[in-house]
């Protein structure tokens, strides 16, 4: 990781616009896109720990000044990716099916964030490997997942601001930490096998949730989400799993 090493400023040729649109205050969905894909094609081809905030910067042509005011740690430029996923999915404003069960909805969400991950999947492998040793960085990226699984329980119109729903963030979240795994290493055209994995873990979520209600006495099962499973996972998954 080279955070200081060269401290001259150099730009990238291949991002000209990126130093003024960053300092004109505008564009901060263009600028988070061009941080995510400078910071995930650097830690596809040399390792994210060897990849330092510098070295993005420059690679996605913003100055230090500007790039540290939205991106000021690790972490922070890994929740860069995540915004550009998760604003690709909130995108769709189509109203939710009241036909559609929560657990499809919430299929065609999480396999809407895969297809907008696709593009940074080499650079997110090599985070998954190296962030293991950057506990701290995890740790603070994990508040960012959080917030990122809410918002993606949201789309599927199930609401993450009733009473317990920090339980389903986190159900959602353990869920993903495991899909993410598959996704990493799926060579299919379609996805296919992170489609059969993303189905298997939510219908067994959905088991787990209905066995939990049932033994509380709770009503109307279909509009919740899956709840945490009983591993050794946390819902901030860039310490077990993956850091999309």
């Amino acid at each position: 990781m080279d955070d200081t090493a060269d401290t001259r400023w150099k730009t990238d040729p291949e991002a000209p616009d990126a130093a003024e649109h960053a300092a004109e205050g505008g564009g901060v969905d263009e600028l988070d896109r061009r941080v995510a894909a400078a910071a995930m094609r650097l830690a596809a081809g040399q390792g994210w720990r060897n990849t330092g905030l510098l070295a993005i910067a420059r690679a996605a042509g913003v100055p230090p000044g500007a790039f540290y005011r939205r991106f000021p740690s690790r972490s922070d430029v890994l929740a860069a990716v995540s915004r550009v996923a998760d604003t690709a999915v909130l995108a769709d404003e189509a109203p939710v099916s009241p036909d559609e069960s929560a657990r499809d909805r919430l299929f065609d969400v999480m396999m809407r964030r895969y297809d907008a991950l696709l593009p940074y999947r080499d650079g997110l492998r090599s985070v998954v490997r190296d962030l293991r040793r950057e506990p701290l960085t995890a740790l603070a990226f994990s508040r960012h997942f959080g917030r990122s699984m809410a918002w993606m329980l949201r789309a599927a119109g199930v609401e993450a601001d009733r009473t317990g729903g920090a339980l389903f963030v986190a159900g959602l979240g353990a869920v993903q930490a495991r899909v993410m795994r598959v996704f990493l290493e799926d060579d299919s055209a379609d996805l296919s096998r992170t489609m059969a994995a993303l189905d298997s873990e939510l219908r067994r979520a959905e088991r787990w949730a209905g066995a939990l209600r049932r033994r509380s006495g709770r009503a109307s099962p279909t509009e919740s989400p899956p709840p945490p499973q009983g591993t050794g996972e946390t819902a901030g998954e860039p310490g077990s799993a993956s850091a999309g």
